[in-house]
Order: C-alpha cells, then structure tokens, then sequence
C-alpha cells in the first residue's frame, strides 16, 4: 500500500516523497484513514513506530480543507507530558506541513510565555502544548477553544504518571463537547483506558503490537553488579566494547550529575538534561548530541519520551525506572524505524523488584550476562521461571515437620529413668549443658551401675545361721 492509496492530497505526497518515506508504517496504514474519516481513536503503537506521522498528515490534511483559523483560536490542540516530546512533535507538523498554508506552535514551561502570546494573538492551525503552560495561557485569555475541531493526547499515560490529571480535567472541561478525539500512545494502562471511555466516543481501537511490548529491533540484556560499582562498569563497557554514541537513563537528577562529573573527569565528552535545567540548556545538550559533539548524554526520565535521535545504537539504563512503562519508552530510543539497537540494564540486588516488575509487564525474561572482574557481592535473586521454582521449594520445605530431638530420660537403669516414650518431650534450649542431681553424665552412669549390682549381691548371699544377725533393716 502507498501513501497515494491511503487518500492524501498532493502537497502532503510531495514533501512525503522529499523525506524519502517509501510505504506507511502498519499504525499509518490504520491510522490515517480513520482520521480522515472523522473518527476518534485509540492507537496503541511500540515507539517508533510512525505515530506521530499517523495523526499528524491526516490532522494537516483536513485543516487545510476546512477553512481558516479565527484570531486566539486554536483548530487543532496537542497536548503531551515533556517538553521535549512537545518539540518533537511540533517539528513533525512543521516538517510534514512545509507545502501547506497552516500555522503551528509550541507552548510549555520554562521558558518566556511572550512569544507564545504573540503567535496566539493571530490564532493558530495547531498548537503542541504541555498540560501546565496551556492552563496558563487559558486563564489569562490569550486562547479560546470556540473553534477546536480536534484534540489529541499523546503519551497520556505519562500525563497521569507526572500528575497532570487535575489540569487535564480543567482543560477538558473548556472544550467543545463537538470534536475528534485521538488518543495515541506507545501503551495503555487500564487508567488510560478508563479515562478515554470518557472523553471519547465510538472510537476505532487500534494495536499494531501486543500490549506493553518493546520493539524486536532490540537486542536487552542486563548485567548484574554492586550498586557502588556501576560507575566503573559503565566506563569498562563503554571502553571495551568501543560504544559511540550512548544514552543513558540515571534515576535522579544528582545521580545524573554525579555521573557526568565522573565521565568528564575521565576524558569522556558528556552532557546532561534533567528537570533541574533550562530548557535553553537541554536543548543545547541535545542538539551537541545530535551532531556528535558529546558521546554520551545522561538522563533522567524527562528524556524517555520525544528524544528522536536518527540510527542511536545503544541505550544502558544505569538505574532502572521505578515506573515498569518507562522500561519500554527508554529503550524505544534505540531500534527506531526498523533499525537495530542495543538496551542494557546495570541491575544491583536493591533493583530486583523493579527488574520483575518489568519482566511482568513486557512477559519476558531478560537475558543475565555477568562481566568478569564485575560480579556482584550482593547477588541479584532470579526472577521469572527460575524464582517461582526457588519459591516452591522454600514453600515446600517450610511445610516439612520438623525433627523432634530426643528428651533426656537419665542414664539408661538409673532409678526413676524412664523411656523416651514414657517421658513427654521437653524443650531443650541450644547449647545447655544437662546434667542430673549435681551430677555429670559419667558420675551418673557409675552410680546407676552400683545401684544396680547391689540387689544382685544380696539375692545371691547365703542364709543366716540361727541366732545370728540377719541382713540389716
């Protein structure tokens, strides 16, 4: 199937065939025939896959069939969780509609709220926008939602991961009650499901891929080691094994910075985006990335979602996420558009829950590769098949009776001794030290001996002559 047979109009074929797209992805091929149709969607599709392209040429196509934009209007609204997926995004509408009479912008926090005013002032044909900057702008009247025709979510899990649920409730509440409603994502939580059910109506499902899955076109594996020791298995790996160009994925903003400081320090040319910085600084960062100014860029998982980056080899989570979705979205970084790519986990013993959580979500074991001189002290506990075979064992041996030990019962003749059998059982604390009437074991045993031989003496001694001393009494 072409992208002719699919119904587009020329100008969108034309810068198509400029970006040298050949066929539609399985999500386009769904995708923008419904969208053109009218219909509300819900698409499920692994990052990389031409979501974005799925939505954003039939959105185009009918705007520009459909008459102008009104001024502070908006036609078509896009809302996402980052920045930059907001950037990316709104690069894909520029890119596909070059050939087209629209305006597009983009609108989010951290940066002057002046330009964004100023292009709303003549309205616009598209606006990206996160859910806090567009409330602000709302509020203050720079926007009206009179003439939206569409609205999109993109990555709305993320949106309620980040505690957007508040403002994207204020911001539905807005809208017309008269619109498309697309919902694409690379997964969708039973939350996401939940929250469609109401907003959307008779949409068309569709999932080019099992739910929560992560793409073919990469290869994962994890390495298990010590906590305090995957700064330098990262440096060994990144040596060794002459990675170019890699990102990586660190839980907290310190832990990206203690990383790039140590990287630095050993010659390594790295940068850095996390939510502590300016969004003029991250987007620098980026883009040294994208021209190989740095070899490696570290990041927390504000860069799981929009970094596009063309033919990125390797990904390595230094830490896993803490939520199990975020698993698929940074490894969706590497193996894009049917390329291949790596994804490998520094995984510690503290991690292991995350690790299973993961391996739940995308129903996979991840391959275990131990790197010599690297093995770790604190071993990291299996997970899958060969933890639920460890936890029948533990569970089978648990219900096992345990071994009574035999009660002291005195040496064997001694008076008073009684059987094991006759003698009820007492708890014996580990380690006492037993002893009988202020005796030892042996004094024991020589006195029940000389007990015993002295009722034999008197049985066998001869009778008493008359008039003589009998036994004593």
């Amino acid at each position: 199937m072409t992208f002719l047979a699919l119904g587009l109009i020329d100008p969108l074929l034309r810068t198509l065939e400029t970006l040298s797209y050949q066929e539609p992805t399985p999500v386009q091929k769904q995708a923008i025939p419904a969208v053109l149709a009218g219909r509300d969607l819900m698409a499920a599709a692994q990052t990389g896959t031409g979501k974005t392209a799925g939505f954003a040429l039939p959105i185009l196509q009918r705007l520009t069939l459909a008459g102008v934009v009104a001024p502070k209007s908006v036609r078509c609204l896009v809302l996402v969780p980052t920045r930059e997926l907001a950037e990316q995004v709104y690069d894909s509408f520029r890119t596909y509609g070059g050939n087209l009479p629209l305006r597009s912008f983009v609108a989010y926090g951290g940066v002057a709220i002046e330009p964004q005013i100023s292009k709303l002032r003549k309205g616009l044909d598209v606006l990206v926008a996160t859910p806090g900057r567009l409330l602000d702008l709302y509020r203050q009247g720079m926007v009206t939602f009179e003439s939206l025709q569409t609205l999109v979510l993109d990555e709305a899990d993320r949106m309620l991961d980040l505690g957007f649920s508040r403002e994207l409730n204020e911001i539905f509440e807005a809208l017309p009650k008269q619109r498309q409603t697309l919902l694409f994502s690379a997964t969708f939580s039973d939350a996401i499901r939940a929250l469609a059910g109401g907003l959307l109506n008779d949409p068309l499902s569709i999932q080019v891929s099992p739910r929560n899955t992560t793409t073919k076109t990469v290869k994962q594996w994890l390495i298990p080691t010590d906590k305090k020791r995957k700064p330098e298995l990262f440096l060994h790996l990144l040596k060794q094994r002459r990675w170019g160009q890699v990102l990586v994925f660190v839980k907290t903003r310190k832990g990206v910075d203690q990383l790039v400081k140590t990287l630095l320090d050993e010659g390594v040319a790295a940068d850095s985006i996390h939510g502590d910085k300016q969004q003029h600084a991250r987007l620098r960062a980026l883009d040294r990335f994208k021209t190989a100014q740095v070899r490696v860029l570290v990041a927390t998982d504000v860069a799981a979602r929009g970094l596009d980056i063309d033919a990125l080899p390797q990904v390595v989570n230094f830490d896993l996420p803490t939520v199990a979705e975020d698993y698929i979205h940074r490894i969706g970084r590497t193996g894009r558009a049917g390329a291949e790519g790596e994804a490998v986990s520094l995984v510690c013993a503290d991690e292991v829950e995350l690790l299973a959580a993961i391996e739940t979500l995308t129903r996979q074991v991840i391959r275990r590769e131990e790197e010599p001189g690297f093995e770790a002290h604190h071993r990291v506990p299996a997970t899958g098949a060969e933890a639920a075979v460890a936890k029948v064992a533990k569970a089978a041996k648990a219900a096992e009776p345990a071994r009574k030990k035999r009660a002291f019962t005195g040496a064997p003749g001694a008076p008073g001794a009684r059987s094991a059998a006759a003698r009820p059982a007492a708890s014996i604390p580990k380690g006492a030290v037993i002893v009988t009437a202020g005796r030892g074991a042996k004094s024991t045993a020589r006195a029940s001996a000389k007990s015993a031989a002295k009722p034999a003496a008197q049985s066998s001694a001869k009778p008493a002559k008359p008039g003589g001393r009998g036994p004593a009494r």
